[in-house]
Parts: structure tokens; sequence; C-alpha cells
């Protein structure tokens, strides 16, 4: 993400739900760096009070139907640590990003070790009962923050990481989360966040409805 969309950083306990949630709503997220890391960016949220799937959402469920999400708290016991977690992880952002995008380390970091990360929740994916991708996310009783998505891209479809994130958020509205954030609004690709009803953005000092303003700027990425 460029800097120019970091405004402001900082460190807070990590541990309460509370503190974190003010944050967000402020225009922070949580990062990987350390614990109680956050960082303010230019966001996007989805209220899920009210939220309902737009008609190309529903087209999508459709095309992944078979598609199921499995909920695993972190952290996980590195005695029962799947390696294949950031094996996936470390294919999938390489290939998408780049080398040293996002380390095979710092993946199994972010899921076992509860003194560095800010993450508390691993969404696992399945296709028709076979395992092929994960997020990393946090969340709290107010807000679910879906982070770090990853999957093999040769098991699985065009829609799937679409489909990933339509099934992330009918968990957290069976959940009764009010807000789901999918991250920032840094680069021309990240176009595809602001196709969900309800939905606001983060300017730097006030939460927005109204997308023409950052519609254009992405274009111009």
């Amino acid at each position: 993400m460029s800097n120019y969309f970091i405004w402001d950083e900082k460190t807070i306990s990590g541990s309460d739900p509370v503190e974190a949630s003010i944050f967000y709503d402020k225009g922070y997220l949580f990062s990987r760096k350390f614990k109680g890391s956050m960082y303010q960016s230019r966001l996007i949220r989805i209220d899920l009070r009210g939220f309902t799937f737009t008609s190309e959402n529903r087209r999508v469920l459709r095309k992944v139907e078979g598609l199921t999400l499995k909920y695993l708290p972190l952290p996980i016991a590195k005695e029962s640590y799947d390696w294949n977690i950031h094996r996936i992880g470390k294919d999938f952002y390489t290939k998408k990003f780049g080398e040293k995008t996002f380390s095979a380390s710092t993946i199994k970091s972010l899921v076992t070790d509860p003194n560095r990360s800010n993450f508390n929740s691993l969404l696992e994916y399945s296709f028709n009962d076979e395992r092929f991708g994960y997020a990393i996310c946090y969340q709290n009783p107010s807000l679910m923050h879906y982070a770090y998505p990853f999957y093999e891209f040769e098991k699985v479809s065009n829609n799937m990481g679409m489909g990933m994130i339509l099934k992330a958020i009918e968990y957290a509205i069976d959940n009764h989360k009010q807000y789901f954030y999918i991250g920032t609004l840094s680069r021309p690709a990240d176009i595809y966040k602001l196709q969900f009803n309800n939905s606001e953005w983060f300017d730097g000092k006030i939460w927005r409805k109204d997308f023409d303003e950052v519609k254009q700027d992405l274009s111009k990425s």
C-alpha cells in the first residue's frame, strides 16, 4: 500500500475489543507489524445493519455453490498447526504481488503467536469438501476485519475470491456484527470493493457514502 494513504499510526493494547472498535471507527486497522499496531488509512467498510446482497453478489454466490466456511479461533497451537496454511499463503501473495510480499514465517506467526499477532480468527474455506483457502481476520462483538485472504488459484474458479468475501459477510451477519471492514482503497485493483451495498469510506476525517471522488482517484492511480 502506498505510504501516501498511511495518515497516522497508533499502538494500543491489542486485547481490549472496545478500544479496538473505537480506533476502527476512527479509520484505523490492525496491522501485521506487532501486537497492538494500527494504521490510519482510506478504509472501506460495510454497515451490516440493513445490508442486502446485490444481484451481482447473488450471481457470484450461485457460481460458487459448494463453497463453505469454517471459523477457527486463533492462535492455533503450534503442535496442531498445518504447514499448508503458510504454503498456500506464500504462494498466493507471491503470484499476485511478487516475491517478499508476505513471507511464510510471517503468516505462520500471525496464526500461531498470540504475543505478536493482532488477529484472532482464521476462516478456512472448502469447495465441495476440499480445503483450498483461508482468510486471517480480526473480529470482536461489533465488527469483523477481513484482512489477509489467500487460496490455491489452480483449484478454483475466477469467482472464488469474491465468493470468499461474500461468505465471510454472511458469517459476520449471522454473528451479529455491525461493521465488516474490507481493508483500504489504495490501488486501482481495489475498485472491486465498491460493489457492496451500504458501504462507506474514510476520507481521513469522516466516513462518507458518496464514492465519486474515490472512484476517480483509483482510476488515476
